[in-house]
């Protein structure tokens, strides 16, 4: 079931897009805490309750615009401040997303190399090296795809 705080209603088939609220409340709980503020302190200042603020932080409520420049006030920063926070980590989460897209592009494109038979044995003899020079029992010494170093080293 997708996550209706990233996707929204009709998220499905596309990638997941962050909520407004999610991100406000992502920039808000960082400042504060870059601050070294409670919530409870916050929570005092801005006139709001303390569970309030916390489901605001956690993205989970949609504060107004007067809640809002309530809490920017308590924690000293302007509404500018805010939304340029949000708008840096839209950015950031953007750059990573077109990173991965990228990679995976990339990684469909290459096909897949195989494992060579004296790369198996190199890797058997180090695994050999590594007991203290004792052999590696015969059913260790897998061929094909299941021979991965991690295949050895679990078996």
């Amino acid at each position: 079931m997708l996550d209706p705080t990233l996707a929204g209603p009709n998220g499905r088939g596309r990638r997941p897009r962050p909520l407004l609220r999610t991100m406000l409340g992502e920039v808000l709980r960082r400042t504060r805490r870059e601050q070294g503020r409670t919530l409870a302190d916050v929570a005092r200042a801005a006139r709001v309750s303390m569970p309030y603020l916390s489901e605001v932080e956690r993205g989970r409520k949609e504060a107004s615009s007067e809640v809002l420049a309530a809490i920017c006030e308590s924690l000293g920063i302007d509404l500018s401040d805010l939304l340029a926070g949000v708008w840096r980590d839209l950015a950031e989460l953007r750059t990573r997303h077109a990173r991965f897209e990228r990679a995976a592009q990339t990684q469909a494109a290459e096909p897949a190399q195989p494992v060579q038979r004296a790369e198996q044995a190199e890797r058997v003899i180090q695994l050999d090296s590594i007991r203290g020079g004792r052999p590696v029992a015969p059913t260790l010494r897998r061929e094909g795809p299941a021979a991965t170093p991690q295949c050895l080293l679990a078996a």
